[in-house]
């Protein structure tokens, strides 16, 4: 079959016999949960967060069915509490939690490497190179887990998950270990004395996986050439491939931990080595310290995403153009969606004079111009703590001046703590929360707040009026932010109260196929009526667009095109001239 990476992931983990599959979605790992929704015999969650998603596989794991869960790389940040006492608690079902790392930084707020991870919590890590690996290390991870009683961790790259690459199709293979409910303290319950037991047999463990390194039939050497040789792993060794097709390759599919014995070999029989490898140095520090002789990041690239040219360039020294290069096209940054309820918000914010401490989701475009409405953004959920950090160290002078925007999803993530933190510690925040009853931003997955699970089953709809009072505010009020006059007027009143409140601004996300097909007529504007103020404009709206006068380009009127027009009449709210209107008038 011809599958992305992340869709081989989710028929490995199928072929493997996974009976329980748990995540949160963010690009590039979205499509590994979607596809497993699809097969049957699989329970398949969007969970509140990735810590949550963790915890449901680990669960599962202890009743013997074999799990996964799989992340972002952020992600992983959040689910580093219980992915550090698995380690020491280990399996009964097979257990893989699949990392999704994004080098380039194409859908995320940083560039980290999991790989480090691997390390830090004594947990042995996979890494595939290409669609047809990931299908393969995907179901090989649950057996290997089961074997050596400890989770897995695999790591993909965003061009490896969305790659599209053959893959071979397998048979539904079914563990050894029968489902069922065992109690075993020492193993289950992480309290002394039972941690200094399980924390030796992790090193027992950790040793036999040091010596099956050496064995693992995809750590590999593929001879050429010893003039040079490379050490890569991943998507590298594809670029190696192509840079280099004469010289010898020491692919490693295991790069936790590694094959000490094999490096040192196959280092002795070239003259000079090589390590490739995407963002840090984590291979070639540890074959530094094997007291081998070696280049690494002397001339590779620490950050970005690498490419055969890259390689090649760095290794040569020389500057060969790409082997393909992309016509010019004229700029075309980010924008939120035409009829985006967002956007009257913002628009609304930016009139306030506010510092907005932003979050998450695809309202982050915001902070573009032209709206220019975030002024702050550090990871899910800290929009709403670092607004109540500003709050407490200005005080007074803070008065008026400090809004949080979150999206539903993400608070449902990590921002409900958030809010709980300036209710119990007697803040005074303004939190805005934006609820579109989607995770907009990876492509409309259903929350708690939607309805519906992953699976497309009803669900209870989270109900975030009730727990904002149940928490303790005292004000709680929802906005139509169509409505942009009521929807400034009640912001403005709650950001200078001496009490915390929470706004919520609802509208559904204008993606949602019900939502398209109830959309309002289409609006145009009226040439003769149209006074050139860019007013519109400011709306930052994808269908409003500036048409200049032939006699002056610094003049001319604004245009809307009616196929991308939602109907919204945000804009029609802006004109003071009437110059905007629809066939309804």
């Amino acid at each position: 079959m011809l599958l992305s990476g992340n869709e081989a992931i989710a028929l490995g983990a199928y072929e493997a016999g996974v009976g329980v599959a748990a995540a949160y979605p963010g690009t590039p790992s979205t499509e590994i949960l979607e596809n497993l929704t699809r097969y049957k015999g699989v329970y398949a969650e969007w969970s509140p967060n990735e810590k949550v998603a963790v915890e449901v596989a680990l669960g599962a794991s202890f009743a013997g069915v074999r799990a996964m869960a799989s992340m972002k790389h952020v992600g992983l940040n959040n689910a580093a509490d219980p992915l550090f006492t698995s380690s020491y608690i280990g399996v009964r079902g097979g257990l893989l939690i699949v990392t999704t790392d994004d080098p380039g930084m194409y859908s995320s707020q940083n560039e980290q490497d999991s790989r480090n991870y691997a390390m830090a919590a004594k947990i042995p890590m996979l890494e595939p190179s290409d669609p047809g690996e990931a299908k393969e290390f995907a179901k090989l991870a649950f057996s290997l887990s089961e074997r050596f009683d400890i989770p897995f961790l695999m790591r993909t790259t965003t061009r490896v998950s969305h790659v599209k690459g053959i893959v071979r199709t397998g048979k539904r293979a079914e563990s050894k270990v029968k489902p069922g409910l065992e109690k075993d303290i020492v193993k289950l319950v992480m309290l002394p004395p039972f941690t200094n037991i399980r924390r030796e047999d992790l090193e027992r463990r950790s040793e036999r996986l040091k010596k099956f390194a050496e064995t693992f039939k995809h750590n590999r050497i593929e001879w050429g050439g010893k003039k040079v040789g490379f050490i890569t792993s991943g998507v590298s060794y594809l670029y190696v491939k192509e840079a280099f097709p004469e010289a010898s390759v020491l692919k490693l599919g295991m790069v936790h931990p590694l094959p000490e014995k094999l490096i040192k070999d196959f280092a002795r029989k070239v003259d000079k080595l090589y390590v490739v490898e995407e963002l840090d140095p984590f291979i070639e520090l540890q074959v530094k310290a094997m007291g081998i002789k070696c280049k690494g990041k002397e001339v590779i690239p620490t950050q970005g995403e690498l490419s055969q040219t890259i390689v090649k360039n760095a290794i040569t020294g020389k500057k060969t153009a790409p082997a393909y290069k992309p016509p010019k096209m004229p700029g075309r940054p980010p924008v939120m969606c035409p009829g985006c309820a967002y956007r009257g918000v913002f628009y609304t914010l930016k009139g306030l004079d506010v510092f907005v401490a932003g979050d998450i989701g695809c309202y982050t475009l915001s902070a573009l111009k032209p709206l220019s409405a975030i002024d702050s953004v550090v990871c899910m959920g800290a929009g709403i703590s670092t607004g109540h950090g500003m709050d407490k160290a200005l005080g007074e002078r803070g008065r008026g001046k400090v809004v949080s925007v979150i999206g539903d999803s993400t608070f449902i993530h990590s921002g409900i703590t958030g809010l709980i933190n300036i209710v119990y510690n007697g803040g005074t925040s303004t939190v805005i929360l934006l609820d579109n009853g989607v995770t907009a931003m990876t492509g409309r997955q259903p929350t708690p707040a939607s309805g519906r699970t992953a699976m497309g089953e009803l669900a209870p709809t989270f109900d975030f009026e009730a727990l904002g009072r149940a928490i303790g505010l005292k004000h709680v009020y929802v906005v139509d932010p169509y409505d942009m006059k009521t929807t400034r007027e009640v912001i403005e009143r709650e950001v200078n109260r001496e009490e915390p409140s929470l706004v919520i601004a609802r509208r559904p996300c204008m993606l949602l196929p019900e939502v398209r097909g109830m959309r309002e007529p289409a609006y145009f504007v009226l040439a003769e009526k149209c006074t050139g103020c860019r007013k519109c404009l400011g709306l930052g709206c994808p269908a409003i667009t500036w048409v200049p006068s032939d006699k002056d380009k610094k003049k001319g009127r604004a245009e809307i095109t009616e196929v991308l027009c939602t109907g919204c009449g945000l804009c029609v709210e802006l004109c003071k001239v009437e110059a905007i209107v629809n066939d309804e008038g």
